[in-house]
């Protein structure tokens, strides 16, 4: 596993896949046997709603909050950190030309989540507050979680609509269910089967109970968890069934079997996290697409051979699983992520092309692309015009 360089973001999305691989012997749904691009969405009716009242036969009410995550970290070089301003700019997009009426705010840092979540729920988008600080003692981590919880409880007194998650796939990221002193170590042991599962998964239950229990002491509001798609959880704890998902399938009715277990608990469900990195065959991939399209041991680091952008490619693929998401009447649908700024666009050396390797809606391009310092700013891709364009429509359509 390359581990040089990689970004938080794109550790945090391929984390998921990880632990599913290790875990459940699959690749969150993949079907890799059948895989060979994106295909266009077929199959059966609409699944009947389980979040809102049944829908009537052949009527269609689709999602009912969209959007993306928008990450707050501190950032992987002084360019790239968090800033107030750029944060006002990113979430006035998001409501103005995504048309997005979501946004999931993530990372760590209360400040940083309590500012994001302030000018959302200003601009009128629902608010899914998500604290995710790893690689610290259990308590740091509840204490972190406790004060996210604290300003979430004091926005949605104030009549913002706000969802609190306790966290992010805790078993990479609190120490000690899986050995390793940090994420990556967990992530190596894992994959090289250097763990107890039973253990695992008896650790794993414990701090998911610890943390509901936190989430509970000071938010009122709906609270859930953001769980890896064959993660076993004890969803009794939560309001929300809340799933990360970068599955392929070639048909609707495949993705609605694979979907389809998430709604025995009889609660909303949403998909916290979804997508596929911006080249040819990342849909196959899923979440581990970030693994092995960049060589990192390179300076500076370069696409993999083979590696062909698409931006084309991710937007198709996004499209389908709405398409899947809205016919199954989810609760809410959250597209891993907006922006990744330490994964810049080159158009005029596409081997350091680095944002194919990338979730995000938009690409990050520099003023001077050999230099991590230099400034810096986003344009949209053809996943972010998609996106927009079926946003739109389903607004309309209420």
């Amino acid at each position: 596993m390359r581990t040089e360089g990689i970004s938080r973001g794109r550790f945090l999305a391929g984390a998921g896949a990880v632990g599913a691989v290790a875990v459940t012997g699959g690749l969150l749904g993949t079907d890799r046997a059948a895989a060979t691009g994106p295909a266009p969405a077929t199959g059966p009716a609409p699944v009947a709603a389980r979040t809102r009242a049944p829908a009537a036969p052949g009527e269609r009410r689709g999602l009912a909050q969209r959007g993306v995550c928008y990450e707050v970290g501190d950032g992987e070089s002084h360019a790239t950190r968090w800033t107030a301003a750029r944060m006002r700019r990113d979430m006035r997009a998001l409501r103005d030309d995504l048309h997005a009426n979501a946004v999931s705010v993530f990372g760590d840092g209360v400040e940083r989540l309590a500012a994001t979540a302030d000018e959302a729920a200003e601009r009128g988008l629902r608010v899914w507050l998500q604290p995710r600080l790893g690689d610290v003692p259990e308590r740091d981590i509840l204490d972190h979680l406790a004060e996210t919880g604290r300003h979430a409880e004091r926005l949605r007194a104030h009549g913002a609509d706000v969802h609190l998650s306790v966290g992010c796939e805790f078993v990479l990221f609190v120490p000690g269910i899986v050995p390793g002193a940090n994420a990556v170590e967990r992530v190596e042991n894992i994959l090289k089967g250097n763990f107890d599962p039973e253990k695992m998964a008896r650790k794993l239950r414990a701090f998911i109970g610890k943390a509901a229990k936190t989430g509970r002491s000071v938010f009122h509001g709906p609270l859930t968890y953001g769980a890896a798609h064959d993660e076993d959880v004890d969803w009794s704890l939560f309001d929300i069934v809340s799933v990360n998902y970068y599955g392929y399938h070639r048909t609707k009715a495949a993705y609605v079997k694979d979907l389809s277990p998430h709604l025995r608990w009889g609660k909303p469900v949403a998909i916290t996290e979804c997508g596929c990195c911006t080249y040819e065959g990342a849909p196959q991939d899923g979440g581990m697409g970030w693994h092995d399209s960049v060589d990192y041991t390179k300076d500076p680091p370069e696409l993999a051979p083979g590696i062909k952008r698409s931006e084309r490619t991710q937007a198709a693929y996004l499209l389908d699983v709405f398409d899947v998401f809205e016919s199954m009447n989810l609760y809410a649908a959250l597209v891993y992520n907006f922006v990744d700024p330490a994964s810049p666009h080159r158009s005029d050396e596409p081997r350091y092309d680095i944002d194919a390797s990338s979730y995000s809606l938009v690409k990050t391009v520099r003023e001077r692309p050999e230099d991590p310092e230099s400034p810096w700013h986003w344009e949209p891709k053809e996943s972010f015009e998609a996106l927009s364009r079926h946003f739109e429509r389903a607004a309309r359509r209420g």
